[in-house]
């Protein structure tokens, strides 16, 4: 008797269909300028694939391809939403909260719950400044001559909506940046801006200036009426146990970071935040110069927390064309390999 062969694959195991290598164009102008490009890959992938990618999502990168005209002698720079269990936090427990105040805004007509409701931020500042409209989008090769960009869709940036204590009923809106200090200023969309980073370290408990914080008496094991005999119950005749103890009392008892109230310093000092290492995390950075072979440079990949890239352009020479390439790997997130956020 024959059996039917049982059929195991799942819908579940398998890899979508989904475009692996994102190609970009722009102009790094020269003189000495610095210039700063942001890439929201859940944005981009939205686009290039016609299906909605969440922006709370931590993307792998293969690599990065750069393409440089002759005239680009300079830097190229990588950037990055900080890869730390603080951005993550940080994240994460801003996340909920803006959930909850959405929840408890349509309680009582979750009908209007947008279908693609969804908590995008920006990366820092500079980002919040320029707006997403200054996203760099794709590029497909058109006629082989001259490249077409994609049209946008509603990319459109969350906000925290915070009761205003004045004793009125008015509220105050904030977009929100992942890096950096609180209220960098006004945005391209006429709003303020708050810190994820900042507004989780505001948050939390603040570390013991001294941990142990042990009595004064726990030096005393010296001596014929020591205050802590315990300790002079192995004590051989010298001050060894004494002495030992002495370092014990004053070595070693503070975190090996900032913080605020340690005797120091009057503010918080979260990487990344506003007062600690600034800005976004360096991920890579190269050197270009005409004789770069094949103008063509490569930078490694990693993951990259919602996706949020900056690339930063330094030319000291002339205004040079720029094509960047970033692959992806494939994966069984929508044929991606990705995770939540909240995996981070």
């Amino acid at each position: 008797m024959h059996m039917a062969k049982r059929r195991s694959s799942k819908r579940g195991n398998k890899i979508e269909p989904s475009v692996q290598t994102l190609t970009f164009g722009i102009t790094a102008p020269g003189g000495g300028t610095v210039q700063s490009n942001y890439i929201d890959l859940s944005q981009v992938a939205s686009l290039v694939n016609r299906r909605f990618y969440r922006q709370g999502i931590n993307w792998a990168v293969a690599g990065f391809k750069f393409l440089t005209a002759s005239s680009f002698s300079g830097q190229i720079s990588v950037n990055k939403l900080p890869n730390t269990w603080v951005m993550s936090n940080a994240w994460e427990k801003s996340f909920r909260a803006w959930s909850q105040m959405n929840r408890e805004a349509i309680a009582e007509a979750e009908s209007l719950r947008p279908k693609f409701l969804d908590f995008k931020i920006y990366a820092d500042a500079e980002h919040h400044a320029l707006g997403y409209s200054a996203n760099l989008l794709p590029i497909a090769v058109n006629d082989h001559i001259t490249a077409s960009t994609a049209t946008i869709g509603e990319w459109i940036p969350s906000k925290f909506v915070i009761p205003k204590t004045n004793g009125t009923d008015d509220t105050i809106s904030h977009e929100i940046i992942a890096v950096g200090s609180n209220y960098p200023g006004t945005g391209a969309s006429g709003l303020n801006a708050v810190s994820l980073i900042e507004g989780y370290a505001a948050s939390r408990a603040l570390p013991d200036i001294l941990d142990p914080n042990v009595p004064d008496d726990a030096q005393l094991a010296a001596g014929s009426t020591p205050q802590n005999y315990l300790g002079a119950l192995f004590n051989d005749g010298t001050d060894q146990t004494a002495d030992v103890i002495e370092d014990m009392r004053f070595d070693n008892k503070q975190a090996p970071y900032p913080f605020e109230n340690d005797g120091t310093h009057l503010d918080t000092f979260y990487p990344n935040g506003a007062n600690q290492l600034t800005g976004l995390q360096i991920h890579s950075i190269e050197t270009v110069t005409p004789t770069t072979i094949g103008g063509t440079t490569r930078i490694k990949g990693g993951n990259f927390p919602c996706g949020l890239i900056s690339i930063d352009t330094l030319n000291e020479g002339d205004s040079a064309g720029v094509v960047i390439q970033i692959d992806l790997i494939p994966g069984n997130h929508r044929g991606y390999l990705c995770e939540p956020m909240t995996e981070m």
